[in-house]
């Protein structure tokens, strides 16, 4: 299959440059035909040598008859992490009482297929939360970012709270990082149930070749999708965050992760247009500079 052929949300690039005669891609995204509504299917993965062509789709998870979540499967990352494979995935519930929320899956094998790890989401059970990903600091202990969504608070936030090493459970409380609005580049969105409010989506940490700690992470602008850079200014998760005045990707695309090709080449990987059912993840070359990110 091509990329521009396979309907994929929240795209996610795992390399894996020891596996074949060149290195291997891993491509993950949220799977399901409308993962906004119904019953869940899981998470499919695709296989390729070149960012173009892939095989697929591999059924990465499939949940059990006892798995809690129903639906609502969004977001899958898959990062190796003391040598296996941890699945950090976005699961929510057709009963609303039951909050939306990030649990963690493990597997053998890059493709999986996954298994759960955690029990039950590790963000907290009476917030409604997405996007959680892993951040590994420099003491080699283990942190979920992920966001308080604004359909809760209307002004959503990234958080960050501290993992077991054997990211089975969560350490203490979260610590909020940012709101949406701190941020000069995002516009408020209206929405019939929800009301106004700032959206925050999708974090996503890179360390930078100069040593510096950014994250990407997405919100609205002018009524698109649209990607952004905060930096902290520590180089730590706790902060503080200073944000980009610009989106790095304003053309209706977002829910990105930067990866560096099989050849060194940095990339962005988003999806866009943000439109059910004609998302498509698409690759951006990226070039660092002082202080955030630019596309080439």
């Amino acid at each position: 299959m091509k990329t521009s052929e396979i309907q994929l949300r929240d795209p996610f690039v795992l390399p894996r440059p020891q596996e074949g005669e060149n290195g291997t891609y891993y491509l993950f995204g949220s799977t399901d035909k409308d993962i906004w509504k119904g019953t869940a299917t899981g998470f499919d993965c695709y296989r390729g040598t070149d960012l173009k062509n892939w095989e697929g789709p591999i059924e990465a998870f499939r949940p059990g008859p006892d798995f809690w979540s129903t639906t609502n499967y969004w977001a899958p990352e898959v990062h190796e992490y003391q040598g296996r494979f941890y699945l950090f995935a976005t699961f929510g519930h057709e009963d609303p009482a039951v909050r939306r929320g990030t649990q963690i899956l493990s597997a053998d094998t890059p493709e999986g297929p996954f298994t759960p790890h955690s029990d039950g989401p590790l963000t907290p059970r009476d917030w409604e939360c997405l996007d959680g990903t892993l951040h590994v600091d420099a003491d080699g202990t283990p942190w979920m970012v992920f966001c308080h969504e604004w359909v809760q608070i209307s002004d959503g936030t990234v958080c960050a709270v501290q993992l077991s090493r054997d990211l089975k459970t969560a350490v203490g409380e979260p610590i909020e990082l940012f709101a949406a609005s701190s941020a000069p580049w995002v516009d408020a969105v209206h929405s019939a149930k929800h009301g106004t409010g700032y959206v925050t989506d999708g974090p996503f940490m890179h360390h930078t070749q100069r040593g510096e700690l950014l994250m990407l992470w997405a919100s609205f602008r002018g009524g698109r999708y649209a990607q952004g850079v905060a930096r902290s200014a520590t180089g730590e998760i706790t902060g503080p965050w200073e944000q980009q005045p610009e989106p790095l990707y304003e053309a209706d695309g977002g829910h990105g992760m930067i990866f560096r090709a099989l050849d060194g080449t940095l990339y962005l990987t988003l999806h866009t247009p943000n439109d059910t059912p004609n998302e498509r993840a698409i690759f951006i070359e990226l070039q660092e500079i002082e202080g955030g990110l630019r596309t080439v």
